[in-house]
């Protein structure tokens, strides 16, 4: 390595304390009620919900029907809007359609007192209920009242098929729009309903439940079961109206295959407990470190401290170029076994510097010679960790995550088994085991030896050698 000078220390001491700070308080702006976000810090965290309290359901259809990728989607939309109507925004939906499961997870509201997770798992699973009705009308805020409900044209089963198709308008001009294929009797009931409303281009809405989702303007008689619905759609929204006019279609109902809850108070006791837990620990590896290996223990307590921030600052979203993870109890353990790791690295190193001390190297000679030494030892260690968090991640990850399509073909026999505590487990222990080898080996080296030139600091004894340097 090229000679190391003692400004060294200063700067990426300096560095990792800004970057820490940064990472625990994030960068915020207010301006009266309104703040805006600039860099995530740990408030910005997400908790899982066995921090937070919430539900983890997993649906999936009978075994008597081997649904569709189609009506998979249509069945997440339709679990996506009774959600968005039960008042429950903060959710994640995944779908895996290799088994043929949807999987649903949310977080108790704040100040939630009357909400029934149960009640409400049934509600997401029932079929959904489609229908065209002649009309809408809206109350005084501007809300669907559902008063048509009375003038049904159509229901689901009149539906044979809603896609998304892009095609050319009366003016030459190319737009996304959903078209429909009726069944035999949706057609003749469409054809007598769009024949009665085309002359005062009447409206038909469409209702999924008690939601008004689209309202159409009748432009001419349809009278061949073929319909399209256009409204200046891009790709992603006529899919979406696609999906959820399909959904009205779905021949069986969502079974519940798991469900669990967890009590806020449960969540957050944990988490408090965890916390404490991590920082006395923390406190006593320092301790360790430093009354062992004397000036390289408190090397590595900074460069630990480092890793601790950069995996927070993963979770939380710190990075503009990539998302943050939900944060769970499994993975506060990851934050611990990674931290264990880099604590392992750094008594490898330092074991290594006293053997060199003690073979009468010079100071420099032992720090060079320590550090590429135990560096094969340490490169061992966390690409095996890797490797498992990797595998973890791929195994209880969910399904649209990369670790899962690229591990598909080794765990697909085993079945479901997505588990999102546990992948939070392996983002927090890869990302924690990865910074390792920066903070741990790298910035530990600079710093070991900038310290090591200032000449109040080449006793070996406070590298942990025996005798001073001849």
């Amino acid at each position: 390595m090229r000679k190391i000078k003692k400004p060294v220390f200063f700067v990426v001491f300096a560095l990792i304390l800004l970057f820490a700070a940064s990472v625990f308080f994030g960068v915020t702006t207010y301006y009266g009620d309104m703040n805006t976000v600039y860099v995530k810090g740990v408030d910005n965290i997400r908790f899982g919900i066995d921090i937070r309290g919430g539900v983890d359901v997993t649906f999936t259809s009978p075994e008597d029907i081997d649904a569709t990728d189609a009506q998979l989607d249509a069945a997440k939309e339709v679990i996506v809007q009774r959600m968005i109507n039960l008042g429950i925004t903060d959710y994640e939906s995944f779908i895996d359609y290799g088994n043929d499961r949807i999987i649903v997870r949310f977080p108790w509201k704040e100040g939630e007192a009357n909400f029934d997770p149960e009640e409400a798992v049934k509600e997401l699973g029932e079929t959904a209920e489609l229908t065209f009705r002649e009309g809408y009308e809206v109350d005084e805020a501007g809300m669907y009242t559902g008063v048509t409900k009375d003038n049904v044209i159509l229901v689901g089963s009149d539906v044979q098929e809603a896609y998304a198709a892009y095609s050319e308008d009366k003016s030459g001009n190319l737009e996304w729009q959903v078209s429909l294929e009726l069944t035999s009797e949706g057609a003749k009931k469409f054809a007598d309903a769009t024949t009665k409303l085309a002359p005062s281009r009447g409206v038909i809405s469409i209702w999924m439940d008690e939601t008004c989702f689209s309202y159409p303007q009748v432009q001419t008689a349809i009278t061949d079961g073929r319909a399209s619905i256009t409204g200046n759609f891009d790709a992603d929204e006529a899919k979406a109206l696609a999906d959820k006019i399909n959904s009205g279609a779905l021949p069986f109902k969502l079974v519940t295959a798991s469900f669990s809850t967890i009590s806020p108070s449960l969540g957050s006791g944990a988490l408090e407990a965890m916390v404490v837990a991590g920082i006395i620990a923390f406190a006593f590896i320092a301790v360790f470190m430093i009354a062992l290996y004397r000036l390289p223990g408190a090397v590595a307590v900074v460069a630990l401290f480092g890793q601790v921030s950069g995996t927070l600052a993963f979770i939380s979203g710190y990075f503009g170029f990539m998302n943050g993870s939900i944060l769970t109890i499994p993975g506060i353990a990851g934050i611990i076994l990674a931290v264990g790791m880099g604590v392992d690295a750094n008594i490898i190193t330092s074991e290594r510097i006293r053997e060199e001390l003690a073979n009468g190297k010079t100071l420099d000679g032992s720090i060079e010679s320590g550090f590429r030494r135990a560096f094969s030892a340490i490169l061992d260690g966390n690409v095996t960790m890797i490797l498992v968090a990797i595998i973890l991640m791929g195994a209880f990850g969910t399904p649209d995550s990369i670790f899962s399509k690229l591990l598909h073909f080794v765990f697909f026999m085993f079945g479901p088994s997505t588990a999102g505590t546990i992948y939070s487990f392996g983002f927090t222990l890869l990302t924690g085991v990865a910074l390792n080898l920066f903070f741990g080996v790298l910035c530990s080296r600079l710093m070991l030896a900038s310290l090591s030139k200032f000449k109040a600091l080449r006793n070996p004894k406070l590298y942990g050698g025996v005798r001073h340097e001849q």
